[in-house]
């Protein structure tokens, strides 16, 4: 069984700080979605951000309001799989989890470093992602800054961790809130924007590149059971759980619309909605460039605070499988004085190190995917639970009967299956993609015959 952090209520994590980690763990702005108008066009990629939440935000934060209301243990998810489904499944759910974990964490410190070209332009990769080893080097030098500072705040507990999210929510907000007014001050800026929307989605120019587009959203709006892992850490769980859900997928959808529409109304070059120009392009054409400065300073806050948060969550996976005997005893090993789990912290940061060389790439597909699959086992402990522990308590259920809990568990994997069909058929796919998913999955049943002994 396993034994959660000690901590006194004072270290712990409140309502408003708990929706800064939130935010940072699940958005933290609008970066990295600069590129799904460059691949679909603005008509698609508005349409996309109002979709998408509906059929696969939703759902997901009304699942993860329930089963972390009712269990609010650190592990989260692999808690309410284990509980359900038995170890071997559990063990799934954390280990595919810890897999899609090493690369979309080591993300940030990447893309904080590709912010930092707009300061410093010799920082910038070329049109196919590679530069000379001396600029690869430094790139990856400051990657790793990022990651031991992140380190540092960690390990002076979630509290911590919590105060700087809340903090930081208002400095990446702000910024984006002045790109829309002045993105739309001028008469007709709105009804030109709407009129360019409306213009796409009616041509559907841009169809053929959807799965792109699809994917790249998905991959902005996943992440909400991943805020599940340190709910052992937080006051009153149960109820600010489901509260601290409901705002941020309000700020998420809000943040991620009102600055893409009002993009469209500056430019609609795919020069500039791409990553390696993006909001600080646009934000120069619209404001001059000490806008595109502070959007530019904005994303570097962003980029941080996620790595900072989401640090939060991928360390107390390993911590609660070492517990259990899954992996090696030292990954277990917890502060005496802040309570963090600093073996897990450590090697979080190690393995993220290590991906923080290498670029973007095709990545993302292969992220949403292995998160896909382990989103599916957290349905089926959803469904489990529901039938075999009718008489659990859960402070929030997700309403509407068998009927709302059957819609909000068919509405996200139709989802991901449509993304793993589309991939499947897509010509310009790399079939080494499904290869490393493949390879992940396969590995977290060896793991189960390899250490079953050690549980």
């Amino acid at each position: 069984m396993q034994i959660p952090l000690d901590l006194p209520d004072s270290r712990r994590l409140n309502l408003l700080p708990l929706i800064g980690v939130v935010f940072f763990v699940v958005c933290g702005g609008a970066y990295g979605l600069e590129p799904v108008v460059a691949a679909v066009g603005g008509g698609w990629a508005i349409a996309l951000i109002v979709l998408v939440p509906l059929v696969w935000s939703l759902p997901i934060a009304l699942m993860v309001a329930e089963l972390s209301s009712a269990m609010p243990e650190d592990g989260g998810y692999y808690v309410w799989v284990r509980t359900a489904l038995g170890d071997f499944w559990g063990l799934q759910e954390a280990w595919w989890t810890v897999c899609y974990t090493f690369i979309d964490v080591a993300i940030y410190p990447v893309l904080f470093v590709n912010y930092l070209a707009f300061f410093y332009p010799w920082l910038r990769l070329d049109e196919h992602g590679s530069a000379s080893w001396s600029v690869l080097l430094c790139r990856w030098a400051v990657a790793l800054a990022v990651i031991g500072s992140a380190l540092l705040v960690n390990w002076r507990g979630v509290s911590m961790v919590g105060k700087s999210a809340a903090w930081n929510t208002a400095l990446v907000l702000l910024p984006f809130a002045a790109l829309v007014l002045v993105a739309l001050k001028s008469a007709g800026a709105a009804h030109e924007a709407w009129s360019l929307v409306t213009r796409e989605l009616k041509s559907n120019r841009h169809a053929g590149l959807i799965t792109l587009g699809f994917s790249i959203v998905l991959w902005n709006y996943m992440g909400w059971d991943n805020t599940s892992t340190f709910a052992g850490e937080v006051n009153d769980a149960r109820r600010n759980y489901p509260r601290a859900l409901a705002v941020v997928l309000l700020i998420t959808v809000a943040a991620y619309l009102a600055p893409v529409f009002a993009g469209l109304a500056v430019t609609t070059s795919p020069g500039a909605w791409s990553e390696s120009q993006g909001w600080p392009v646009i934000a120069a054409r619209a404001g001059g460039p000490w806008f595109g400065l502070l959007l530019a300073g904005a994303a570097l806050v962003a980029m941080w605070s996620i790595f900072n948060s989401q640090l939060l969550y991928s360390s107390r996976l390993p911590y609660v499988m070492a517990r259990d005997g899954w992996l090696p005893a030292p990954l277990a090993a917890v502060s005496k004085r802040t309570a963090m789990p600093v073996g897990a912290l450590i090697a979080s940061c190690a393995v993220s190190s290590v991906f923080a060389a290498l670029s973007f790439g095709k990545l993302v597909v292969i992220d949403v995917l292995l998160y896909s699959a382990a989103l599916a086992l957290e349905y089926v402990a959803l469904l489990a639970l529901r039938w075999k522990q009718p008489e659990m308590e859960r402070p929030f259920r997700i309403p509407g009967g068998w009927t709302g809990v059957v819609l909000v568990t068919l509405a996200p994997l139709g989802c991901a299956g449509f993304l793993l069909v589309s991939t499947l058929r897509d010509p310009d796919s790399d079939p080494r993609q499904l290869l490393v998913v493949a390879a992940a999955i396969a590995s977290g049943a060896a793991l189960y015959f390899v250490r079953r002994k050690n549980h």
